[in-house]
């Protein structure tokens, strides 16, 4: 898949790794369709694309909402007379531990992290397959590959769009339609400091996310189906061959110095 001459659907596309990305497809050749819910910002980036790629269009809505995101799926299809990418990127974080977690919360943070993607793909896949063309990209997160101490809501739904993602590349081998999975680690955009979510426990180097776009644009045109921006594969590598150790040491790492050790396993 080229970008020069694409058409690219990119969710999330109102600030972070979307607002970077979407302008630089556009500068690469591609028309962008943006999606986000917040509707001035999202007319902030538009206009940055329309500089480079005139016909570049936006669509508001709340991804909470897995009927309206397969409903922007389709429209973005028909509006543009099809699609090459869909880029899943939208997402919310959920820093809260375990003990305190609704349902509710839980189930929001899956609309928006897993089901909405999924509905978008689903409504496009056979249109992708039809044409024997096209390619989806889903942004997991480092925490789709690692347990994150109080994120448990938010691995959960990162890492069924891991796990969809690595089947659905299966699934689609010997057809037209590439699958890539993006994992990127800490990246300096809004999910830090979003309301009603516990403080950071991580205080450590944010990458920029014009550099996640850079490595999104390249996995787009690359043959390779995961991604991870920065390269922190090894950390997942580690987790594998040894599980406990690895819980041990996160655990450690993210206790506060005067609190005692608990009851581990």
């Amino acid at each position: 898949m080229k970008v020069d001459g694409a058409t690219v659907l990119v969710t999330g596309a109102s600030s972070g790794i979307g607002a970077a990305l979407a302008p630089l497809l556009a500068e690469r050749g591609a028309t962008v369709g943006l999606v986000a819910r917040r509707e001035d910002r999202l007319a902030e980036v538009l206009e940055r694309c329309r500089r480079h790629a005139p016909d570049s269009r936006m669509w508001v809505a709340d991804l909470d909402d897995p009927a309206a995101a397969e409903q922007v799926a389709t429209d973005a299809w028909d509006g543009f007379g099809g699609l090459d990418v869909l880029v899943n990127n939208a997402a919310i974080p959920k820093r809260r531990r375990a003990q305190d977690l609704t349902m509710a919360e839980v189930e929001h943070v899956l609309r928006v992290n897993l089901l909405s993607p999924v509905r978008m793909t689903l409504a496009l896949l056979a249109r992708m397959v039809d044409r024997d063309r096209g390619c989806i990209v889903n942004v997991s997160s480092l925490g789709g590959r690692l347990g994150i101490v109080h994120e448990a809501a938010y691995c959960a739904s990162k890492f069924a769009l891991s796990g969809w993602s690595e089947s659905l590349a299966l699934d689609l081998w010997d057809t037209g339609v590439d699958v890539r999975l993006i994992i990127p680690g800490p990246i300096d955009t809004e999910i830090w400091d979003q309301p009603d979510n516990d403080d950071p426990l991580y205080h450590g180097d944010l990458e920029p996310p014009e550099s996640v776009a850079e490595g999104i644009v390249a996995a787009i045109e690359g043959d390779s189906f995961e991604h991870y921006l920065p390269d922190l594969k090894a950390i997942a590598a580690f987790k594998t061959t040894d599980i406990d150790l690895f819980l041990e040491g996160a655990a450690a790492m993210m206790r506060p110095p005067d609190q005692p050790e608990g009851g581990g396993r």
